[in-house]
C-alpha cells in the first residue's frame, strides 16, 4: 500500500484557550470504500423490501398496489 499524505486541519476550540487543535481527515479511498458498501446495502434493502411487498400484494390479489410496486421495482431489474 502506498503512503497516504496526512492532511490537517487547524480549528480553535475556544477563545479562552492559546492552544490548536489539529484532526487527521479521512483518506478519500476510505470515504469512497464506506460510501460505495452504503450504497449497496440500501439498494439490496430496497429490493428486498420490494420484493416482499410485491409478494404481499400478489398474496391479497391487489392488482393496482402490484403495478405501482412494480413500476418501482423496475430499476432494480435493470442490470
Amino acid at each position: 500500500m502506498k503512503k497516504h499524505k496526512v492532511v490537517y486541519r487547524l480549528q480553535r476550540t475556544n477563545r479562552k484557550r492559546s492552544y490548536v487543535t489539529a484532526k487527521r481527515e479521512i483518506a478519500f479511498e476510505v470515504k469512497l470504500a464506506a460510501k460505495l458498501m452504503l450504497d449497496e446495502f440500501l439498494f439490496t434493502w430496497n429490493k428486498n423490501r420490494l420484493e416482499a411487498q410485491i409478494n404481499d400484494s400478489i398474496d391479497q390479489n391487489d392488482q393496482e398496489l402490484f403495478n405501482e410496486l412494480s413500476a418501482a421495482y423496475r430499476p432494480y431489474t435493470w442490470e
